[in-house]
């Protein structure tokens, strides 16, 4: 079964936007996932189509109503429907290569496009969203974040990329930032390609690439380094 997203927003001319192009454009007219986009606003009460209001309990800015979204959710997914359900929030749990492989191993998603100051609670428990975030940074709204972790997900899943090992080796699959890449000219601006890249001895140069992606990986994100030291120790 193809992977499929179902993605509820207030915009839904920016999908697929940038999905449509290069791999994941490439993979989506080849079938191997797909879309559909639910307008929230189509399940609206009033003459005006309003989709929020004011926060309870007073507050800034507008709150996306459970009611109205529990409808759209409902009229795009099944109960039985077996995909996860997200909201993409910046209050979410990172997202991470680890579940960009779990969810493209799954018949696919229901994403919720979050708005405004934010979305009623009850709708998030009600439904049991799962929410996930792209960065500690805020967004407009949900969407350029769930076009982020949809490019994450369908490059792997199985057909999209051309070579499979190319994957295997970038940052984060194995706990490490990637290593330095170099290619034609071999001398650039005086700056040559490192003499161990052009010596044909593998050996040396995966020790080499192992060795560059352990610094930059201690050096950027120590977060990471400190994961990764830890799980060579459990091995040890």
């Amino acid at each position: 079964m193809a992977f499929k997203a179902s993605i509820l927003t207030l915009y839904p001319d920016m999908f697929p936007g940038p999905l449509g192009h290069s791999l994941s454009g490439r993979a989506l007219n080849q079938g191997l996932w797909s879309f559909e986009t639910c307008q929230i606003r189509d399940y609206a009460t009033d003459k005006h189509r309003s989709v929020d209001d004011t926060p309870a309990g007073g507050g800034a800015g507008m709150v996306l109503r459970a009611d109205i979204l529990a409808k759209a959710i409902e009229s795009i997914a099944a109960t039985e429907d077996p995909r996860p359900r997200i909201l993409m929030s910046p209050r979410g749990r990172p997202f991470t290569q680890r579940r960009a492989h779990e969810l493209a191993e799954s018949p696919g998603a229901i994403i919720v496009c979050g708005r405004f100051e934010g979305v009623d609670q009850r709708v998030i428990d009600a439904r049991d969203l799962e929410e996930i975030s792209v960065g500690d940074y805020i967004l407009s709204g949900g969407e350029a974040a769930a076009l982020t972790m949809l490019d994450a997900v369908i490059r792997l899943i199985p057909g999209v990329m051309g070579n499979v090992a190319s994957a295997e080796t970038e940052s984060f699959e194995t706990g490490l930032l990637e290593h330095p890449h170099f290619t034609r000219p071999s001398v650039f601006e005086g700056m040559p390609i490192p003499e161990v890249l052009t010596s044909g001895n593998h050996k040396l140069i995966h020790e080499w690439r192992l060795s560059e992606a352990e610094r930059l990986t201690r050096e950027r994100r120590p977060d990471l380094w400190h994961a990764y030291v830890e799980d060579d120790d459990d091995v040890d």
